[in-house]
Parts: structure tokens; C-alpha cells; sequence
């Protein structure tokens, strides 16, 4: 994964162009299932319409003694994006309403664009910008902005069920590795695990520009989605290894936020819990009241929390195989839970007789066994009366629902319980059954 994160780095990726086209076929080389959709320019989505196609030929400022103060083929960062064509001459104080940078992080290119307003301009250190000298600068905007195509990735991988789990990354923004590449090489590590193991659950992978392609997507999915998705996850800032985040759906109690929780509990123990208030990225949509899908998110350091955060800094020295090995470790365990999450029912009146079967010591020890396989046998058996779900089950007994997996196989195995199917898994709680969802 960090290998495909510096390998795509450099590319100049937006809401369109050759950068986002060369980034998901990239992936796609990776993920053979992968279909690459084009939308053209101009189309209808909701209240939006897909914007122009904008592509970058090259991009900088010369100063006055000719050498290049700026220049896109240096860092992506470097030219505002979606900014339209310029060439001309310019003195500082011309040139000076057409420059960004950060009073607050001095030595930091920041990321900014201007999807929606026809514009130019140049992103800076502020260390660069104040050293600026007095006279006539070049600058030279060598861009095309004009219809074309949205381009999005989407791979569709069949289970034994029609319901789905729906995971969601994006591939919109230029060079900056936790915030834009650590979600799809995860995406993509996760897509390659899932294609080559059995599958319960129907997985839906998207690749987007974010906010525009999610809603575009939406506007001609959504009755498909309100039905089918049980589960869903945007992937987003998954490269570092700080600390664990959690960001809840809408509703908070869905499948999805459930397990979520219940995995980071477990897996990272102490992790920053944030609230739907707290929400940025394309959760914006797929928990919009009309729209209302179960998604929730599993990051590192969350969006617009860490310093790093749309400037150059986010580079690759902030994200590690670690942070993204950690996170797609999460991810899985989300889905062997979901997977194997059915609705069990002890079989026996009273504790069944386990030293017999090997699943309790034949010798007693003092006040009985504290840890190990006896106590989650003993654990699950006294929890399973047919009403919980494998989460709430091990919820109800302390336990990992990851690490019981085998637990209850064999218990299931043993005739000591029994599963349920006829039960339906609540996709969600009380929320989406208002919704109608």
C-alpha cells in the first residue's frame, strides 16, 4: 500500500482530468474487476451538475531575474486548482491578490481550489511569498477548461446475498498522502482481500471525486441503495499511525456505527470519538435526510483535525505501512464481524457439561477460569438467549466478537448452539426504520 501511495503521488488529480483517469486506472491495474465510468460535462445531479474538464499542461511564475519562484511540475500543490488559462506580465503588487499561502505554518503549500469561480492563482510558502522581491514576474497558466468528463471507478463484488456493504474512497485531490491517498490504496488492499476469499454480503467499492461524485452517484442509485446496503464506510485519512478516530452516521446506532465501535474497542482500545457534527467528507451524503444510508468511518487522524492537514505537509513522510497496515486490519475485522453476524440461541436448559466436550478444565481452579476459551464459552452460552446479534452478544459479554468467531463455530458444532436464520438482522435501529430505509 505505501508503495502504490508513492507511485501515485506526484499525479495532478482533481475533480476531473488526465490525473484522475491515469490514478484509477492505476488502481484498476490492481483491481481487475474495477469498471472506470465516464459523466459528461454538463450532467444533472441533484442540484449539482458535473463541472468542465480541467487538465493541467504545465503551470509556474518566473521572477524578475528569470529563474521559476513556482512551478506545478515541482508539487501539484503548487497551481490553485481549476485554474483557468493565463499568460502575461505582472508586477508584485499585481501578482499579489493571486497568491495563497499560510501566516500560520510558514514553510507549508496550502491546497486550495476554485471549483466553482472562474479564476488563477498560485499556492506559496509564506516564507517564499515575504521574500518576494520587487519587479516584474511572468506568469505563465497553461490549462484547459472546457466540457469534457467526470471519470469514477466502481467494483461490484457478487456474495450469496443481494444486501451489500458499501465502501467508499476518493481520488480527487493532488499530492497529499493521508488525506487523499491513504483511502484508496486501503480501498484497494481491501477490494484484492475480499475478491479472493467467500463472501456472505455483496461489496460495492467506489472510487470518487468527492462531494460531486458521490451525489452524482446517489442521483442515479439511490432507490438501489436505500434497499440493499446494510452497511457502509467512507475511507479517508487512513495513513498515519496516531491515534484511532471513529465518525458516527446520522443516526449513530447503525449497523456500521455498531460494529465500528465494537472493532476499534478491541482493536486500538483508546481511540477519539467524534459526532455527526463533526462530519467533511462524502458521510455528508450518504447521510443527507433524503438519502440516509447507513455509513459511518474508521480514520487515523481525522480531517481538518491534524496539522498537517491540506498543505504539503501531508506528504508521504505522514503516513507509514504501519498507519495503513492498522487500518486495513480494522476494516477487515469490520468485515469478518459483519460477515459472520447472525442471531445465535443457546440449545440446553442450564450450563451444558463442557469438561467432556474440552472446553473447560477437568481440574478446578480457584474461583473459576478468568480468561481463555472456558470463559468465553461460559460467557456466550449464558448471553445467547436469541435476541442478539453476534455484536450485542459479545457486547454483552465482554468479549471480542472478532476473536469468538472460532468460539462459536465450534460451539455451533457442538450442538451447544444454534443459529437463527430465520431472524433478521437490523440493517440499523429505530432512525432508518422511520426513514423508511
Amino acid at each position: 500500500m505505501y508503495r502504490w501511495a508513492e507511485e501515485l503521488f506526484p499525479l495532478c488529480r482533481s475533480l476531473t482530468g488526465e490525473g484522475t483517469r491515469k490514478t484509477l486506472r492505476y488502481l484498476r491495474d490492481r483491481l481487475p474487476q474495477m469498471e472506470i465510468y465516464e459523466v459528461p460535462s454538463g450532467t444533472a445531479a441533484f442540484d449539482w451538475e458535473v463541472p468542465p474538464e480541467w487538465n493541467v499542461r504545465e503551470a509556474y511564475i518566473e521572477g524578475p531575474g528569470g529563474e521559476r519562484i513556482v512551478d506545478v511540475a515541482r508539487h501539484s500543490l503548487h497551481l490553485v486548482g481549476y485554474s483557468i488559462p493565463f499568460a502575461g506580465h505582472l508586477t508584485l503588487e499585481e501578482l499579489q491578490p493571486h497568491l495563497y499561502s499560510l501566516p500560520e505554518k510558514p514553510d507549508a503549500i496550502p491546497y486550495v481550489t476554485s471549483y466553482y469561480q472562474r479564476r488563477w492563482g498560485f499556492c506559496l510558502t509564506h516564507r517564499q511569498r515575504q521574500a518576494l522581491p520587487e519587479g516584474t514576474y511572468r506568469v505563465v497558466v497553461d490549462t484547459t477548461l472546457e466540457p469534457g468528463s467526470m471519470t469514477y471507478g466502481e467494483m461490484v463484488l457478487p456474495g450469496e446475498s443481494p444486501e451489500e456493504i458499501l465502501l467508499s474512497t476518493y481520488v480527487c485531490h493532488p499530492s497529499m498522502a493521508n488525506n487523499e491517498l491513504s483511502g484508496p490504496v486501503v480501498a484497494t488492499a481491501l477490494g484484492r482481500w475480499l475478491a479472493a476469499r467467500p463472501r456472505r454480503y455483496t461489496y460495492r467499492i467506489l472510487f470518487l471525486p468527492e462531494t460531486i461524485g458521490a451525489i452524482h452517484y446517489l442521483s442515479r442509485h439511490v432507490d438501489h441503495l436505500r434497499r440493499r446496503v446494510q452497511a457502509g464506510f467512507v475511507l479517508t485519512c487512513v495513513g498515519d499511525d496516531r491515534e484511532y478516530s471513529f465518525l458516527p452516521s446520522r443516526h449513530g446506532d447503525t449497523l456500521a456505527d455498531r460494529v465500528a465501535l465494537h472493532v476499534l474497542k478491541h482493536l486500538a482500545g483508546e481511540f477519539r470519538r467524534y459526532s455527526f457534527r463533526d462530519r467533511g467528507s462524502d458521510e455528508r451524503q450518504y447521510c443527507s435526510v433524503n438519502v440516509d444510508l447507513p455509513v459511518a468511518l474508521i480514520m487515523r487522524s481525522k480531517f481538518h483535525e491534524y496539522p498537517e492537514y491540506h498543505t504539503s505537509l501531508d506528504d508521504l513522510s505522514l503516513i507509514s505501512p504501519g498507519g495503513l497496515g492498522g487500518s486495513l486490519q480494522a476494516y477487515q475485522r469490520c468485515v469478518e464481524i459483519l460477515e459472520n453476524n447472525r442471531v445465535y440461541r443457546t440449545t440446553l436448559c442450564c450450563e451444558p457439561q463442557l469438561g467432556r466436550r474440552g472446553l473447560y478444565p477437568t481440574i478446578s481452579p480457584r474461583g473459576g477460569p478468568k480468561v481463555g476459551l472456558a470463559r468465553q464459552v461460559r460467557e456466550l452460552l449464558a448471553q445467547a438467549d436469541g435476541s442478539r446479534d453476534l455484536i450485542d452478544l459479545a457486547e454483552a459479554a465482554g468479549l471480542d466478537a472478532f476473536e469468538c468467531l472460532p468460539v462459536i463455530d465450534r460451539l455451533v458444532t457442538e450442538g451447544l448452539l444454534e443459529e437463527l436464520p430465520e431472524e433478521k438482522i437490523p440493517a440499523s435501529r429505530a432512525g432508518r426504520e422511520a426513514s423508511g430505509g
